[in-house]
């Protein structure tokens, strides 16, 4: 078995939440040595070209994992496996934590096809996400774990957007499930974050959420309220003590950037370097 390849308690809990066979066309190879295929591949950062020939044929290795990432499989495989962990009572939703990291991008990420806007707006093709900056090309990939370190959401943005813009939609994404039915579980509890969020306007979201805000004050803030006297209001509430847990959401990017792939944007396609992400997620909650 390779470093990077699954291991039994691994795939004994993945192989359930797999697809079966299509119901027209050639049936799967064994998924198993394919997905150990993409591991491989994420883990180093090489070309799918280069990927050994104990994983069969690399043209296999990348046809699944484009099919997958088109129709949504390897986000499916994610849910379950949450759902998997909320049931046994596995998830901490008072350590949450949210934050962001940037992405260099590769020579070989750009110059994909320009994406039609009228099938953008439909949502039938993602964006590319890739951001032109001072430091050159870059991607930003924001996250809101739990308090184990474990990815709740992940999104992809170009690397000059700003953190906080992304706050509402990172929430939005987090959709656990519940099994036997009722509203599936869609906010923690208490949400850490750094300055980058700490506006009125995304305390206020936070609130009408009915999730508690763990956030030093801005020191812009604290100036305007301080310039206005008795009017400027108190200093919003932080608990020291409950942000020193801000560093789960540390901990779970360094474990996705861990992987070469992850850590330098190689994919042309923002579709394929999000499943490529949403793959690695995969591995952390197994």
């Amino acid at each position: 078995m390779g470093r990077t390849d699954l291991t039994e308690s691994q795939w004994r809990t993945l192989a359930p939440q797999l697809p079966g066979n299509p119901r027209r066309g050639h049936a799967y190879t064994d998924h198993r040595r394919v997905i150990n295929g993409i591991l491989w591949r994420l883990k180093t950062g090489a070309t799918w070209r280069d990927i050994p020939e104990r994983y069969g044929p690399w043209q296999t290795c990348f046809d699944r994992f484009v099919r997958w990432s088109r129709d949504g499989t390897w986000q499916r495989i994610l849910t379950a496996l949450q759902v998997q962990q909320d049931v046994q009572g596995n998830i901490d939703w008072d350590g949450a934590a949210a934050d962001s990291t940037h992405v260099r991008a590769h020579r070989s990420a750009t110059g994909a096809r320009k994406t039609p806007a009228r099938l953008e707006k439909r949502g039938l093709i993602a964006g590319e996400w890739l951001g032109a900056s001072r430091g050159g090309r870059t991607s930003k990939i924001h996250v809101l774990s739990d308090g184990k370190a474990r990815p709740l959401a992940v999104l992809v943005s170009e690397g000059q957007v700003s953190d906080a813009t992304f706050l509402e939609p990172l929430l939005d994404t987090v959709r656990v499930p519940r099994v036997g039915g009722g509203r599936p579980r869609k906010r923690p509890t208490i949400l850490r974050v750094d300055k980058a969020y700490g506006a009125r306007k995304y305390r206020q979201l936070l609130r009408r959420r009915g999730i508690k805000c763990v956030c030093p004050e801005r020191e812009d803030a604290r100036q305007a309220r301080l310039r206005r006297g008795s009017k400027g209001g108190r200093p919003p509430a932080f608990d020291r003590a409950l942000y020193e847990g801000r560093q789960v959401v540390e901990r779970c990017i360094n474990r996705l950037k861990d992987f070469r792939a992850l850590a330098t944007r190689y994919d042309k396609r923002g579709r394929h370097f999000l499943s490529a992400v949403h793959v690695v997620c995969i591995l952390l909650w197994l």
